[in-house]
């Protein structure tokens, strides 16, 4: 029987796992809101000897040239689950993955290397998740302005929210990022059925 913080983890896990988009945010104000797709694909239980995920983020238009990716590590916490962030050192090499498991197979530990300061703090609050970046050294240059990451997600079975913005390292005011409200995505598409074995009956 897995204790309350890994059940945790699993259940973040099987929310986590799927094919999101927000479309009907970017038809309602174009404007605003480009359509995006986010892929949040389980790694197999070997690759870290617990749960990982590979992530993508492409606009709809151009699925094979992901703006954004990355490999991600949850560590069980006493009532919260810590995802530790890592990059891809040639991200090119593995762009689309987040649909071609072919792709996603050739992956390994020794293509990646750890993104210090920029894990993910997730807690349960009632039927949703919350998570946050650690800190505030997540650093990210943009335009040749050193800023540091704000993020917050939302999460919940079949939703995905975030507010990624980029903020000043002296002044604190925003450099980069979304200016209006979250990206809301809904998920097309669960991988949960994806997920090792070894918790597939929890």
């Amino acid at each position: 029987m897995l204790k309350l913080k890994e059940q945790l983890s699993v259940k973040l896990a099987h929310w986590l796992a799927g094919d999101f988009s927000n479309q009907k945010q970017a038809a309602s104000s174009p404007k605003d809101y480009p359509h995006i797709r986010v892929f949040f694909r389980p790694l197999s239980w070997d690759f870290f000897e617990g749960i990982g995920f590979y992530s993508e983020q492409a606009y709809d238009y151009d699925l094979w040239s992901p703006y954004r990716q990355g490999i991600h590590r949850f560590v069980e916490q006493e009532g919260q689950v810590y995802i530790e962030n890592y990059g891809l050192k040639e991200p090119i090499l593995y762009a689309g993955a987040g649909r071609d498991r072919d792709i996603l197979k050739t992956i390994t530990p020794d293509c990646i290397e750890r993104r210090y300061n920029c894990s993910m703090i997730f807690q349960q609050e009632g039927n949703l998740f919350r998570g946050k970046v650690e800190g505030n050294q997540c650093l990210i240059t943009r335009n040749g302005c050193d800023t540091y990451l704000v993020s917050q997600v939302e999460l919940t079975e079949n939703t995905f929210a975030s507010l990624d913005r980029g903020l000043d390292i002296n002044s604190h005011e925003q450099v980069w990022g979304t200016a209006t409200d979250s990206l809301k995505f809904e998920k097309r598409e669960s991988f949960a059925h994806e997920l090792p074995d070894i918790l597939a009956s929890i």
